[in-house]
């Protein structure tokens, strides 16, 4: 069997994806359409710009180091007393372990949606990858396992995170395996989701995406409808290029 040969965490992709996020307060990240918000960054309840680019660097310094969330907490903290500031109201240790996985997930999942698009001829097929444990979604648990062609539309709505704290990942597959490849798109099919924690079915429920979140950010990081952003994301992205 082949190697994949992709990069580990943390890789130049997903450092590139999120330093090309542009910082804006909840307010202005919520008025741009859905695709859009693939190109920038926000925290909710931070209206300080200041503020915003700090954790903006903050987090871009974590997928730099591959720090923990407690090294990333730890660097917040010394922000704040750096600057004499209190934490924002709402700043509770569930609300920066959210800050923190969101964004370093979005990005070591946009940047692995490069190199695999890259390497797209060898391996033509993607497999849904849940962590499948207590915390996994029953939706995200239905799915793992299940192997589309790389540009099959499921990844418009499924390519992950798939949710707030969302872990799940994609495999590539390569062309020679042996497999089974999904043709039909499951999304608002019934499932009978399996409960994590006792293992009996949950009652049957449409397969829908989290909302806000059933589109691909990746793709639209690195393959945008520039005519579709507003003027000052359009000019970031083009310059970057």
């Amino acid at each position: 069997m082949p190697e994949i040969e992709l990069k580990p965490v943390p890789f130049e992709e997903a450092i590139e994806a999120f330093k090309g996020l542009l910082p804006m307060t909840a307010d202005e990240f919520y008025a741009l359409a859905e695709e859009a918000r693939a190109m920038a960054f926000t925290v909710s309840g931070v209206a300080q710009m200041d503020i915003l680019m700090d954790m903006h660097i903050a987090i871009e310094k974590a997928i730099e180091a591959g720090e923990t969330l407690a090294d990333f907490t730890n660097r917040v903290d010394d922000i704040f007393q750096a600057r004499g500031w209190s934490a924002p109201e709402g700043f509770t240790p569930w609300r920066m372990e959210t800050i923190f996985r969101t964004n370093v997930q979005t990005a070591y999942n946009t940047g692995r949606y490069k190199q695999m698009v890259e390497q797209k001829q060898a391996f033509p097929n993607w497999e849904y990858d849940a962590v499948n444990d207590s915390a996994t979604r029953p939706s995200h648990a239905a799915l793992d396992g299940k192997i589309f062609p790389a540009d099959h539309p499921f990844w418009d709505t499924w390519y992950p995170p798939n949710g707030y704290n969302c872990r799940c990942g994609v495999n590539p597959v390569h062309k020679d395996e042996d497999i089974t490849v999904e043709e039909e798109d499951p999304t608002g099919g019934l499932i009978e989701p399996i409960d994590p924690v006792t293992g009996n079915k949950l009652p049957a429920r449409p397969l829908l995406a989290d909302k806000g979140w059933d589109h691909n950010p990746a793709k639209q990081r690195w393959q945008p409808d520039l005519e579709k952003y507003p003027k000052e994301l359009r000019e970031q992205f083009e310059a970057a290029q």
